[in-house]
């Protein structure tokens, strides 16, 4: 990739970067009520996509013998701490030590 090349991406990353993140306050101001189907995907995503990323963490996983079993007492794991202190970004560093431990010490 020549240095062109390299600029033009970064400038097209940057532009698409950019309009993904203002325009929602562009076609939505302040003051303005948004649609009820907008609304509506803003209580529903959430939660389809941690489903799709739980399926997507999973989809390689091998539930045989011990294989499996980290990931699914990971999960476990994080369930019960998300509701316990009903924070997301402990829940996610937490989760991820948690397996990390399990996966490199104890099932190893």
């Amino acid at each position: 990739m020549t240095t062109a090349q390299s600029i033009i991406t970064i400038a097209a990353v940057v532009a698409g970067t950019m309009a993904t993140r203002f325009l929602p306050f562009l076609i939505f101001p302040e003051g303005k009520k948004p649609p009820e189907y907008i609304a509506w995907l803003g209580t529903v995503l959430p939660h389809a996509v941690i489903g799709l990323l739980v399926v997507y963490c999973l989809k390689d996983a091998v539930f045989s013998a011990y294989h499996g079993l980290p990931e699914i007492i990971a999960i476990g794991f994080v369930f019960i701490l998300h509701k316990w202190k009903r924070n997301t970004l402990l829940s996610i560093a937490g989760g991820t030590v948690f397996y990390m431990v399990l996966v490199q010490k104890l099932f190893v």
